[in-house]
């Protein structure tokens, strides 16, 4: 996008629906949200199997620990796509430009930091899958298992590429010249403003004598000079 102050324009512009669903960030922001669907829906759905008892437990060895990081960290990954595809939307139009300088640091770290999370959860996830033993209960979950793995891998992939973009906008910092040019109401072509209309030469009709030099005689009255 190009714009102003951080990959944007000045505050105030029309808001283009189709503008913005059409950037890499809007995409990914969108597609990271799929993501993180997929893995909490499928362990939440499929996730937990008998094992050969009554009891359900977790299809991934049987630990708990590993459903409920991919729940957690799938779920608040699904909230902070929203609250940031929300932050988008409304990003144009802050005005303040250290205000969008904090947006896209919070937008970067936050990006950097949920790509780390996935990380975990994808080698946490694929070990205790290959720890859990076959049988057929979690043959039957087996495709949700494998799914929750894939779809954390690709998050990773994805939330990186949101860093990155974040990055780029940082980068891009602000064009201040913009922001300069509304200190001038007369636009770039308009000139000085002259000096006073006149010749700028004063004529001798305008002369005024230095002071006290009317009074001043050669020979004042009532002067005498003294006899030697």
């Amino acid at each position: 996008m190009d714009g102003a102050s951080f990959g944007a324009g000045r505050a105030g512009g029309a808001f283009q629906p189709l503008e913005f669903l059409r950037e890499p960030q809007t995409i990914l922001r969108v597609t990271s949200w799929i993501f993180a669907i997929v893995v909490f829906g499928s362990i939440v759905n499929e996730g937990y199997v008998n094992h050969g008892d009554p009891e359900l437990h977790c299809i991934f060895n049987k630990n708990e620990s590993a459903c409920n990081y991919g729940i957690t960290i799938g779920l608040m990954g699904f909230f902070a796509c929203v609250f940031f595809f929300v932050l988008d939307i409304y990003f144009p139009q802050i005005s303040s430009v250290k205000d969008r300088k904090r947006v896209v640091l919070l937008d970067m770290a936050f990006s950097g930091f949920w790509a780390f999370l996935w990380f975990v959860g994808f080698c946490f996830l694929t070990n205790q899958w290959q720890r859990t033993e076959s049988n057929a209960s979690t043959s039957q979950g087996g495709d949700a298992a494998r799914g929750a793995i894939a779809f954390s891998f690709f998050s990773i992939i994805s939330w990186v590429a949101l860093a990155i973009k974040a990055f780029q906008r940082y980068r891009l910092g602000t064009d201040m010249s913009l922001f300069a040019t509304d200190q001038f109401d007369t636009g770039v072509n308009a000139g000085y403003p002259g000096y006073p209309t006149g010749s700028g030469v004063e004529t001798t009709e305008t002369y005024q004598s230095p002071p006290f030099t009317e009074t001043l005689e050669t020979s004042p009255k009532g002067y005498q000079l003294p006899a030697y």
